[in-house]
């Protein structure tokens, strides 16, 4: 008994910590807001990030060091603006309150130049990735799955129709597969100078911390991707608790990992790539939950298959487009770590544009897509019960059902 509760001291203190840290970045950013807002017109040096086409202009996605906005663009301006390009911009700061500055706002661009970019590390890996292929959407895919980069509403769209947009976004999945892989093609080269001149180390305790420069190293790269940043956070708590011998699959682990994203970056709140990848974890916790005696055989297919059905009511809510190719996402999430691993060696050794053909087939296939959108009545009586099934198993029995109901109801029309 005085153990838990110094456990749940201990957990007060490290959740009041990072409240303090949170407001104090927040305040961080307010200053900076307040910075924004001081003169009317703001000048600014943005990346562009994507760029939306329309029919007399183009709206552009911008990421400057501090925020990102979007402008309307004349499309006769914006002929010679690409992804990636620097722009030098003047954009009206008037009426911009400080909820929209941190999640994102429109702003009215008063004039823009082009700079010269100083060539990055990243690029020379978006060139290296280009020159596996030739069809533009191809690049794009890739460069998204590799890099987490912006992608164009019509491959979202596709991604969508498909169900794999999860797939598509750099979150857990893609840092588990990258650990992995990393991991074993240090294994042999360490093992050989661990076994002559430091045997006494732990030798799997070193690789995963080597292992953990290389990943952190890959966040900052992609610009710290909310979804990653959670991913790696939660595995850096992982190795932590296995080390100290605390249960990992635990939801005080997710509502830590969920504390320090937000209280070292508060506007990742206003992400939806982080909240889906929350809301993912729990539900791979909730299925661990009840499910953990099933036949570790039949729990690999059927683990795919619950967290389809389980993710689609809140999916929906926010994409409506369906599609029965949908289903086909549970068997592409079987095998993507091979497909994943596999195009990266492919991209390494600049043989990956053999494989175009069949991708480019599966991007180009016609779905008949229709729309069901998720009732918000329906959403939250959803996750009242989901929330519920960590403490009540007869809630859990209310959820499978309301899941079974609901996926009834979105695919037989």
């Amino acid at each position: 008994m005085i153990i838990k509760l110094q456990n749940h001291n201990k957990q007060l203190l490290l959740t009041l910590f990072l409240l303090f840290i949170f407001l104090i970045n927040l305040s961080i950013e307010y200053n900076k807001y307040l910075d924004f807002i001081d003169e009317e017109v703001y000048e600014v040096k943005v990346e562009v990030l994507n760029i939306y086409e329309k029919l007399t202009n183009n709206i552009l996605r911008l990421k400057s060091q501090n925020f990102d906005f979007f402008v309307n663009i004349d499309k006769s301006e914006s002929e010679e603006i690409k992804k990636s390009d620097m722009l030098n911009m003047a954009i009206i700061s008037l009426d911009v309150s400080f909820w929209d500055y941190l999640k994102g706002f429109y702003a009215t661009s008063i004039y823009f130049d082009k700079l010269e970019k100083t060539p990055r590390f990243i690029d020379k890996i978006i060139d290296k990735i280009n020159s596996n292929h030739e069809d533009e959407m191809i690049k794009e895919l890739f460069q998204t799955l590799f890099l987490g980069t912006t992608i164009s509403k019509e491959l979202r769209d596709i991604c969508t129709n498909y169900g794999i947009s999860h797939v598509i976004a750099l979150s857990g999945f893609h840092l588990a597969v990258l650990s992995f892989t990393i991991y074993w093609v240090l294994y042999f080269p360490y093992s050989f100078f661990h076994q002559r001149y430091f045997s006494y180390r732990n030798k799997k305790y070193d690789l995963i911390l080597i292992s953990l420069v290389f990943l952190f190293y890959y966040l900052i790269l992609t610009d710290i991707i909310p979804s990653l940043l959670r991913a790696f956070v939660m595995l850096v708590l992982t190795i932590y608790f296995l080390r100290s011998n605390i249960k990992i699959v635990s939801y005080t682990n997710l509502f830590f990992t969920f504390l320090i994203v937000v209280a070292l970056f508060p506007k990742f709140l206003f992400s939806l790539g982080f909240w889906f990848s929350i809301i993912a974890v729990f539900y791979i916790f909730l299925f661990v939950q009840y499910f953990k005696n099933l036949n570790k055989y039949f729990q690999i297919i059927f683990f795919d298959f619950w967290m389809f059905l389980v993710f689609n009511p809140i999916v929906h809510y926010y994409f409506p487009q369906t599609t029965y190719e949908q289903f086909l996402s549970i068997i592409i999430n079987i095998l993507f770590a091979i497909f994943y691993v596999f195009e990266i060696i492919a991209h390494i050794f600049g043989f990956a544009i053999y494989f175009d053909g069949f991708i480019k087939d599966f991007l180009s296939y016609e779905m008949n897509v229709f729309n069901v959108k998720t009732p918000f009545y329906f959403l939250l009586i959803f996750m009242i019960f989901s929330f519920a099934s960590v403490f009540n198993k007869k809630a859990f029995y209310c959820l499978n059902i309301l899941l079974i109901v609901f996926n009834l109801y979105l695919y037989i029309q």
